[in-house]
């Protein structure tokens, strides 16, 4: 049958420019925006949207307020997490580090944590086949994004997700065991298995994203079937903390990583000793250099791969560069002992710093063929359907050539993908999207991951889409809620970044991860006439819980019993959970941004999308897929407040309802909005402007209590220029007025993240501060403090931080017993009732945690974690 025309989006926007946690990447090089198939928009839209993000790829696009065009409105949205983290400046190596230990020395309060999203996540539920919903789309059960995957012959298998740790099969893939919670970084880079079986973790997501956190270097556990990571484990000294580690490759008694901060190699005989930096291409930008505190420096030394020939392991090709261009960018080798450009010889494969980009490579296991997938900058900045420069093969074995082109984006979208449609192509994300392996049994069997996954079983001469976008386009699909995909089989979700090739009871599978978990199938699976597989399996069974949320909403359950806890996820969209569910399933699509819930009835939900586009419904976006053929009965609506037509807004902007009044809500773009109709809006039309910021300036929290508003912005927001304030007034639209901020006072010339009001004295409030302190920001007017107290409605501050930890702090809340909780990048902290110190809640890995709610009773704390899902204690045993 015909797709339905849907009134939300086709594909999502992910918010994804460069490495996140400790480093940004400047906003003038941030990227455009990630599309992901959570969330349904009409494809003509999306078009329009990517070619406005293009122009945002590139380093050398004047900064925000330079000259006001589109694309660097999208570039700042799309930097939100960057910018949150430093600016106004550029954070120095170990501040992490030191946050954790300050962390686990703090005293622990009582209670433990209860993880309440350890069960499936299934994306097609068919109960939620209402207008804003994908499901259908045939992703199956679905967790957090996977960056990395390992496999050997065992039946063991090893899945790196973005922010939630690695974590363990011992069955082929599913019966999940964490292996990483004790480090203190939980986001992947590169997962590699070695000759003699040890497991290599190279911690830091270097897919260039928002939200990739920074890692502590490199870890080995030399017996990955029983046991786990630990710091001892970790691989020479502190020279890879604070980096992000593309790939991990081994040549002789060698390993090399591929980095954020070069080209680093270490003896695998010999763990202890420091790495040696074997190549940066601008080394005064690394830390220590003349140019460390230069806001380009994160990109300037951005190595993505190496190759080694299988039959020298002393020649090495290094594929370096930053995704949107660079004049360092290439593939660089040892001629005479010194790393040369490699200028001529590699024939198809371009040797120009404009088109070599992202590369990933991989080799045959009889060493006969090299494979490399190159993403061109020229491409990226230059082309709306694709960043794809191709896709190569090397029949010599060698990684110098020559090599030939065997596909590109127009072949593989002919080769039956979701992807045909002018402005999203495949290949449009391959500055994010890229992954190659080789059948070791066959060196022309080969899979690549773009944002599908492709198969080549002659060597690249034809392709088949295994694993399309999703099944949305194929006459297949269907939305019949008696069937899971229609009459398609299953596909694997968007966004491809690790696979592996393994073996279970003496059958070989190809795993694969992305950004809704890791699935596998055979490796010689049937294909259907459209060379679709027929035999995806989704090994995200719930005891893998990587589910990285924005957001969290909790409300009564009238029909099931118990409480309706929904959320906002990474692309995945918004999970709910009912009052006796098994099984979650995903109402809206998307990328799930902040979450509204009206405690007395927890199908009464609004869930943004990005830019403020706001969606409600009132029986929890049930619907069997009738509003198809009868447009009046859908159940959710689209009610975005004015500022996302235009864009001014953070990607995940802030929405609050007034704690006095739940039927008002106020949302924060450019503009503060005020709505009072509660749950029954129907239309953006009925939001009312109260305050303008004015122009380039976007709000970054909001709260409201008895109909006085707290409102925080910046603008611009990163550090090639930084400002912050507060606005304070009423929903009425009267009184608003900005608070005094200067530079060097009390609050710091930071990312101002969240308010708490007192719900007893609404000029009762604290904020909370992101970014790291002066110690470790070079950023003018940086300061200390995290948390800071007014009691006379905003007017003067406090520093209460006293001994938090110097760690990015992202929300704080209230407790019903008085206390107070702050969610921080590293768990959550705690201060009691008349007490001026901090206590540690529970034991949570080192994971981000983005939101806390409380139950409607008060009695129950709610941590939205952004990388290990939902997780509840109760505030009685704070004390």
């Amino acid at each position: 049958m015909s797709v339905p025309t849907r009134r939300r989006r086709w594909f999502t926007v992910c918010a994804l420019s460069a490495s996140a946690a400790l480093v940004a990447i400047p906003p003038s090089a941030a990227s455009g925006r990630s599309v992901s198939p959570f969330g349904v928009r009409v494809l003509g839209q999306l078009a329009k949207e990517r070619e406005q993000s293009v122009g945002a790829m590139s380093p050398h696009v004047a900064a925000d307020g330079d000259d006001g065009n589109e694309a660097d409105e999208i570039a700042e949205g799309a930097d939100q997490y960057a910018e949150a983290r430093t600016s106004p400046g550029v954070v120095a190596p170990g501040a992490y580090g030191a946050a954790w230990r300050d962390l686990n020395n703090l005293r622990s309060t009582g209670g433990r944590w209860r993880n309440i999203t350890d069960l499936p996540y299934n994306s097609d539920d068919p109960r939620y086949r209402d207008i804003d919903s994908n499901s259908s789309g045939g992703g199956g059960n679905v967790t957090g994004r996977m960056a990395a995957v390992a496999a050997d012959d065992d039946g063991y298998v090893y899945a790196g997700s973005a922010g939630g740790g690695v974590w363990r099969s011992r069955s082929g893939g599913g019966h999940w065991q964490p292996i990483s919670d004790r480090l203190p970084a939980q986001s992947t880079g590169a997962l590699a298995l070695d000759g003699t079986g040890r497991l290599w973790l190279g911690t830091g997501e270097a897919t260039t994203n928002a939200d990739a956190y920074l890692g502590s270097g490199v870890y080995v556990l030399t017996h990955p079937h029983h046991g786990a990571f630990s710091a001892r484990s970790r691989v020479g000294g502190d020279e890879l903390e604070s980096t992000t580690i593309h790939e991990l490759r081994f040549g002789g008694d060698t390993v090399w990583a591929a980095t954020s901060k070069g080209v680093w190699s270490h003896s695998t005989k010999t763990l202890s000793g420091p790495w040696k930096l074997q190549f940066a291409p601008n080394p005064d930008f690394l830390p220590g250099g003349s140019k460390a505190g230069d806001p380009n420096a994160p990109y300037k030394n951005i190595a993505n791969d190496i190759a080694v020939d299988p039959r020298d392991p002393s020649k090495v090709v290094l594929a370096v560069g930053w995704r949107s261009g660079d004049d360092y960018n290439g593939f660089y080798t040892r001629v005479n002992g010194t790393w040369t450009r490699i200028t001529s010889g590699l024939g198809d494969l371009p040797a120009d710093a404009d088109n070599v980009g992202n590369v990933t490579f991989a080799r045959s296991a009889d060493g006969s063929r090299y494979y490399a997938i190159d993403q061109s900058p020229e491409q990226l900045n230059t082309n709306p359907d694709s960043g794809l420069e191709g896709i190569y093969v090397s029949t010599s074995g060698s990684p110098t050539g020559p090599w030939t082109k065997i596909a590109d984006y127009k072949g593989l979208a002919a080769d039956n993908s979701a992807l045909t449609t002018a402005g999203y192509m495949p290949g449009v994300q391959a500055w994010y999207n890229q992954f190659l392996a080789v059948d070791p049994g066959d060196p022309q069997h080969v899979y690549a991951g773009l944002e599908e996954v492709y198969e080549t079983k002659d060597g690249g001469g034809s392709w088949s889409t295994v694993g399309p976008y999703w099944n949305f386009p194929f006459s297949c699909w269907s939305i019949d809620p008696a069937k899971q995909t229609g009459d398609c089989h299953q596909t694997t979700h968007s966004d491809q970044h690790g696979v592996a090739i393994g073996r279970y009871h003496g059958k070989s599978f190809v795993y694969v991860g992305n950004d809704g978990g890791i699935y596998k199938r055979s490796v010689t699976g049937a294909q259907d006439a459209s060379g679709h597989a027929t035999d995806w399996t989704s090994l995200n069974d719930g005891t893998i819980d990587t589910l990285q949320y924005y957001s969290v909403g909790i409300g009564r359950d009238l029909d099931h019993g118990g409480l309706s806890v929904t959320g906002g996820l990474q692309d995945n969209g918004q999970s709910v959970l009912r009052g006796d569910d098994k099984v979650m399933g995903s109402n809206f699509g998307g990328d799930g941004g902040d979450t509204l819930t009206d405690p007395a009835n927890g199908c009464d939900i609004a869930q943004e999308y990005v830019y403020l586009a706001v969606q409600v419904t009132q029986n929890c976006a049930v619907n069997d897929g009738s509003w198809t053929t009868d447009a009046s009965k859908a159940t959710s609506y689209s009610v975005a407040p004015p500022d996302n037509a235009t864009s001014e807004a953070r990607f995940i902007a802030p929405l609050a309802a007034d704690l006095k009044d739940g039927n008002t809500w106020v949302a924060g773009g450019r503009h503060i909005w005020v709505q009072t109709h509660g749950y029954a809006i129907r239309s953006g039309s009925e939001w009312t402007s109260v305050h303008d910021f004015g122009a380039g300036r976007v709000a970054t929290a909001v709260a409201a209590s008895g109909g006085k508003i707290y409102a925080a912005w910046c603008g611009p927001c990163n550090n090639q220029g930084f400002a912050r304030g507060i606005a304070v007034g009423n929903a009425d639209g009267t009184g608003w007025h900005d608070i005094s901020l200067p530079v060097d006072g009390t609050v710091p010339n930071r990312y101002l993240s969240g308010f708490a009001v007192d719900p007893k004295n609404a000029d009762h409030v604290f904020l909370a501060v992101n970014g790291f302190s002066r110690h470790w920001t070079e950023g003018p007017g940086a300061g200390v403090g995290h948390v800071f107290e007014s009691t006379d409605g905003g007017t003067t501050w406090k520093d209460i931080s006293a001994d938090l930890p110097d760690v990015p702090t992202n929300s704080a809340l209230v407790t019903a017993d008085g206390g107070l909780a702050v969610a921080t990048d590293l768990g959550v902290v705690y201060r009691a009732p008349g007490r001026t110190t901090w206590q540690r809640i529970g034991s949570l890995p080192a994971v981000a945690v983005l939101q806390l709610k409380a139950s409607p009773d008060g009695g129950t704390l709610y941590a939205a974690t952004h990388g290990r899902g939902i997780y509840t204690i109760k505030v009685c045993d704070l004390c």
